[in-house]
């Protein structure tokens, strides 16, 4: 089956400094390299600096001349956050663009990050929610627009406010799901306290659908160590162009929710294809889990608690 062409056009953003976290491989890489391809300066925060500086090669033979650097970062270590943090504004200078897309998805055992927390809570959203907080000056500077990229798994689920870290009856799929609805409630309630303090930032949302990336695929650091059969039926689904869409399709709601002139504060972006799978980006309905005011501040209230994180209201 054919597929038909899909993408978005994205405006000069020459001048601009952007992050993208998750930026090595997948749709990060893409996210990145199109940020590149705009003129903006793109920082990528990496874990692996040997799968970060084969990025950076890959994105400048794409992409000649191309303004892209390395920077450590360990969304798992509250530690490797701050000193990112004190890296940057070392460096003083203004982000414009915060795209929050690493993440890990269902290790097959539970596991804790370096400070405790649930992997999957302390990766996807507690480290990500530190980072926002020692930015804030930048991104205010900036007057940064923030993505969040959350999941269509957050359509359904809760936070297990009773174990947020899930120290009882680990479920690697609940646990997944409470990870990306936290992350976009706090993405959510970060647009109502910028809008109420005049920080001058814009937060929304982004989901990439479903796409071949290494979220399932063979992960030994997580201690999965082959791919899933999901992921198996995903890259042939995505191969034939059937509902799915690819990491360079995958990628466009993210860009879209960073950069387009007429990106909305609050608002969610994915493909707008059956089921909301693959297809071209557009606005869509926040899921039910997110719409939550309340919510929102309980989790933006323990983020801080567990974090340290303290995020001032001026």
């Amino acid at each position: 089956m054919a597929r038909r062409s899909v993408d978005i056009t994205i405006p000069n953003l020459s001048g601009r400094r952007a992050l993208v976290t998750g930026a090595s491989d997948g749709m990060g890489l893409v996210i990145a390299t199109r940020l590149a391809a705009a003129g903006a300066e793109v920082v990528m925060p990496v874990r692996n600096l040997r799968k970060g500086e084969a990025a950076i090669a890959r994105i400048r033979e794409e992409v000649p001349g191309a303004d892209v650097s390395l920077r450590d970062l360990d969304l798992s270590s509250l530690e490797s956050v701050a000193a990112l943090g004190e890296t940057l504004r070392a460096e003083d200078r203004p982000i414009h663009v915060l795209i929050n897309n690493a993440g890990v998805m269902t290790p097959p055992d539970r596991q804790a990050t370096a400070d405790g927390f649930e992997l999957q809570l302390g990766t996807n959203h507690l480290g990500h929610f530190a980072l926002v907080g020692r930015l804030l000056p930048l991104l205010r500077a900036g007057r940064a627009r923030v993505t969040s990229q959350v999941s269509i798994a957050a359509r359904r689920g809760t936070v297990n406010w009773d174990d947020v870290n899930w120290e009882r009856g680990y479920d690697g799929n609940a646990a997944y799901s409470q990870s990306k609805i936290a992350f976009g409630l706090f993405g959510l309630e970060l647009d109502r306290r910028s809008r109420a303090g005049d920080w001058g930032i814009t937060s929304n949302l982004a989901h990439p659908g479903v796409a071949p990336t290494s979220l399932l695929a063979s992960r030994p650091e997580i201690g999965r160590t082959s791919d899933t059969s999901m992921v198996r039926v995903i890259r042939w689904l995505s191969a034939r162009g059937i509902l799915l869409g690819t990491p360079e399709t995958a990628a466009l709601p993210a860009l879209m929710a960073a950069t387009a002139p007429d990106g909305r504060g609050s608002a969610l972006y994915g493909p707008r294809g059956p089921g909301h799978l693959g297809g071209a980006p557009a606005e869509q309905e926040l899921y039910r889990p997110l719409r939550s005011v309340e919510d929102a501040t309980r989790v933006w209230q323990l983020s801080e608690e567990l974090t340290d994180t303290a995020i001032p209201a001026r």
